[in-house]
């Protein structure tokens, strides 16, 4: 499969940082969210973004603008028709996803491919409401895309090799590093991420350390680059509650149960960085707040 154009669904955090790394890897993006408006601002939070980078000297002006210049936003699914790759990129909720599937679907050219970024839900699923169930794959990126190096490529039951293989090569060809999963809920990341986070929000819950503490602990003596209730700010504590239930229902063990803490930040509204309070609170720069 020859890939050149992708289609991004979805502007926000995870969204724009993909439609960012295809773009800055030669491909033409196409990138949608529910009005023009959000796409435009996702396009610009990029152009914003690569600014910065210009200023810092780390990328040439004339190269900011080529990769801004490969982003067109657009404002529909129908948009998608001269796509060879889409990626949706929404929020992690299984019957938003399927009603975004079957308007990409409805929308793609025959033979396209037809991908998701989510991290729990199932695939074969997502897969088995198309006209397309063997063009259907998992493309798990990090967060935050431009800067994380993995992608976890989830195959469904129905995805075919020639699928995978085409995938795994416009990955690779973004400059990530693949690693596969079978459909199984969270996949390997979140399966082994998320019980890690809730973990320390029930230490948190128990009053056992501060959050301070508990993060302190995981960087230094863990050596992780973020404590975990950073992370969960940062991933957003919905899309960490979420996660959670999926793993917690489709497994079927109490050992995935999501804290009360957690429920309540989520209930509050206070879904992390992008909220600019969770764990943490913050400034509206996104940097943490002190004391």
């Amino acid at each position: 499969m020859d890939i050149t154009t992708i289609g991004v669904l979805g502007a926000g955090q995870m969204g724009g940082g993909i439609a960012q790394v295809a773009a800055a890897a030669g491909y033409q993006v196409v990138l949608a969210d529910a009005s023009q408006e959000l796409a435009d601002k996702g396009k610009a939070k990029i152009a914003a973004v690569l600014g910065k980078q210009v200023d810092k000297g780390k990328i040439k002006p004339e190269d900011k603008d080529a990769l801004v210049g490969r982003i067109r936003t657009v404002a529909s699914t129908s948009d998608f028709s001269a796509c060879d790759l889409v990626i949706e990129a929404a929020t992690e909720n299984v019957e938003l996803k399927l009603a975004l599937f079957r308007a990409c679907d409805a929308a793609m050219k025959p033979g396209a491919i037809l991908s998701s970024n989510t991290s729990s839900i199932s695939l074969t699923k997502l897969a088995g409401i198309t006209r397309r169930p063997e063009r259907v794959i998992g493309m798990h990126f990090m967060n935050p895309p431009p800067l994380m190096k993995l992608v976890e490529i989830v195959r469904a039951v129905q995805t075919s090799d020639e699928t995978y293989a085409a995938v795994r090569a416009a990955a690779e060809k973004m400059g990530k590093t693949c690693t596969t999963s079978n459909d199984a809920p969270g996949f390997l990341v979140n399966r082994i991420l998320v019980p890690m986070l809730c973990e320390a929000c029930f230490a948190l819950q128990e009053g056992v350390g501060t959050p301070a503490d508990i993060d302190t602990g995981a960087k230094l003596g863990l050596n992780h680059p973020m404590g975990p209730l950073e992370l969960s700010d940062l991933i957003g504590l919905d899309t960490v509650l979420a996660i959670a239930d999926v793993l917690h229902r489709d497994i079927g063990d109490d050992k995935y149960r999501a804290p009360t803490m957690l429920r309540n930040l989520v209930a509050a509204g206070w879904l992390g960085k992008k909220t600019g309070r969770g764990f943490y609170e913050y400034d509206a720069s996104g940097a943490k707040k002190v004391g």
